[in-house]
């Protein structure tokens, strides 16, 4: 195959992916969107965590909710949890790696909070073991899955939502989870400002 038709097959293959997402997610999305909304305007915050690419994308989604997306607003309550090294490498030294993200959850996290819990596989055992850190705090979960959902998908309740990605390929996946977070921050910035906001530039 010739570079440029790798190139074509990646990009085919991206499209193929949002187009089944497109058919498959919509309700959860928009479900994920009214518990973030439902958090933040009662006083919550929304904690994400995630490793490698998925800790890229915990960390986009809090900068647009504290800076902002697409529209001129206060900022809004998110914490990534993967961004102070001295943080995570203090717990991987002292307890293990499996709890870089839970023993955040447990000292930050409240009722009425909401993690964002990030992993292509949905096995990362540090972001399975956060997200029951989250249900031990009885905050609310987003958890952005692909594949079968893995063990994620199967720890949820009936209060927190799975944006499961009906693909297989970590990049596939990785790249609809970009697009599903800029769908909540602009849910998020119609559900609680609407027309107040202005778009910014």
């Amino acid at each position: 195959m010739s570079p440029t038709d790798r190139i074509r097959a990646h990009f085919n293959d991206s499209i193929a992916a949002k187009q089944a997402a497109l058919d498959s997610m919509p309700a959860s999305i928009a479900r994920a969107t009214s518990l973030m909304i439902d958090v933040l305007s009662g006083g919550g915050r929304i904690l994400s965590c995630g490793n490698g690419g998925s800790a890229g994308d915990a960390q986009h989604f809090s900068a647009e909710l504290l800076n902002r997306f697409e529209m001129e607003r206060p900022g809004l309550p998110a914490v990534a949890l993967t961004t102070d090294s001295s943080t995570l490498t203090a717990i991987a030294n002292d307890y293990s790696y499996e709890q870089v993200f839970a023993k955040q959850v447990l000292a930050l996290g409240r009722a009425g909070d909401c993690l964002l819990a990030i992993s292509t596989s949905g096995n990362s055992p540090n972001v399975v073991a956060a997200i029951e850190a989250a249900h031990q705090r009885r905050m609310k979960v987003v958890a952005m899955t692909g594949r079968d959902g893995g063990a994620m998908g199967r720890m949820l309740g009936p209060c927190d939502v799975e944006l499961r990605v009906p693909a297989e390929r970590t990049a596939r996946v990785q790249e609809v989870h970009l697009l599903l977070i800029h769908c909540l921050c602009d849910g998020i910035d119609e559900g609680l400002f609407g027309s107040v906001g202005a778009t910014a530039t």
